[in-house]
């Protein structure tokens, strides 16, 4: 393979996890304000399973064949000519748009450089689910030390994190999980942990100052009633019900607004200093990202899901 050749995962039509094929394509070339970046690890998130099956043509359209992949972490190969930020051999994670390949494109804004003692594989979960959870919480729940959450799907890529981070800041954490993942959800500091496959979490939970809903669907129409009077519901899946938040006089959002650059580097920092612990549920060589993406598919996970793609 010539070295401006690379090994990417390619979809070519729209289906299941065998549309995924290993391929030998050519390097891209960053543009003058971008960074080429050798990929260490490449984050498996649901929005990657959800647009190859052809679900979101309407809202995220990709000319086919495309890359997969939206994070990832690595280091500078290249920069182009106007970047004055990164120089190769910099360490750093980031937004990646392809990421499921050796290399990758990114603006200068879409990528932090990483601290000596954080690993790889630890940065590689921050943009896809420690940031989503820190905005959940704080840029749009607004929670405070004191307050009350409940966090569905406690033990999954998100939830993780936003258990640890709601606890950090002081709240008072009420969590979903399945049978199995009850003891994890615990040691991550939740103060209870509802097993949804036996208890109705609206039986037993009321009065909350913040719903954070990974689900959607029925688990959403069932949280409204918990949230006390001037909550936040956030939703990470779909835009909640406007109609149902003015019922329960409550305030509804979709989880749209972005951290700041400082909540990065606090995230980052709380990380790497051991505060907050990414938990990686597996790591799959590139050529089986067919079946990370089906354990994603699967919903049972316990943290990230990684591919590994290169060594350095």
């Amino acid at each position: 393979m010539s070295n401006k050749s690379m090994q990417a995962i390619l979809v070519n039509e729209y289906g299941g996890p065998n549309v995924l094929k290993i391929a030998t394509v050519e390097r891209p070339k960053q543009q003058k304000d971008e960074v080429l970046v050798r990929i260490v690890y490449a984050t498996i998130i649901p929005l990657d399973y959800k647009i190859r099956n052809g679900w979101l043509q309407e809202v995220f359209p990709v000319t086919l064949p495309y890359i997969p992949g939206f994070y990832a972490s690595g280091v500078v190969e290249e920069v182009g000519q106007d970047v004055v930020d990164f120089k190769p051999g910099d360490r750093i994670f980031g937004s990646i748009r392809g990421a499921y390949s050796e290399y990758g494109i990114a603006k200068v804004h879409e990528l932090v450089k990483m601290p000596d003692i954080l690993t790889f594989e630890d940065a590689a979960t921050i943009k896809a689910g420690a940031e989503t959870a820190w905005k959940a919480l704080f840029t749009e729940g607004e929670l405070q030390s004191g307050q009350t959450v409940l966090i569905h799907a406690a033990a999954g890529g998100v939830g993780q994190f936003a258990v640890q981070l709601a606890k950090w800041k002081g709240a008072t954490v009420i969590a979903t999980a399945s049978t199995s993942n009850m003891d994890f959800v615990k040691s991550l500091g939740a103060d209870q942990v509802i097993d949804y496959t036996l208890t109705a979490f609206e039986d037993v939970v009321k009065e909350v100052d913040l719903v954070i809903d990974s689900i959607g669907g029925e688990t959403e129409n069932r949280s409204w009633a918990v949230l006390k009077k001037g909550g936040i519901l956030v939703a990470l899946t779909q835009d909640p019900s406007q109609e149902n938040a003015q019922k329960y006089g409550v305030t509804a959002k979709f989880n749209t607004k972005f951290p700041t650059y400082a909540n990065l580097q606090s995230l980052t920092e709380l990380i790497a200093d051991g505060t907050i612990k990414a938990a990686i549920d597996s790591i799959f060589p590139l050529n089986q990202a067919n079946k990370a993406l089906e354990k994603s598919e699967a919903r049972h996970g316990r943290g990230r899901i990684l591919l590994h793609i290169n060594s350095i």
